[in-house]
């Protein structure tokens, strides 16, 4: 089982997601998700 982290939409900064990390893995997740307050899909990067 992995790390639980929190996905940020790069333009409007919202937490809309959550995902499983592996934790061998240390670069930041990035995953392009729809962001409801934007509208429309964006990138979304993992947060601290």
């Amino acid at each position: 089982m992995g790390k639980k982290v929190a996905l940020a939409c790069t333009e409007c900064q919202s937490r809309n997601y959550t995902a499983n990390k592996n934790a061998s893995r240390p670069e930041r997740l990035e995953v392009k998700k729809y962001c409801k307050t934007c509208g429309k899909h964006t990138l979304h990067r993992e947060t601290k």
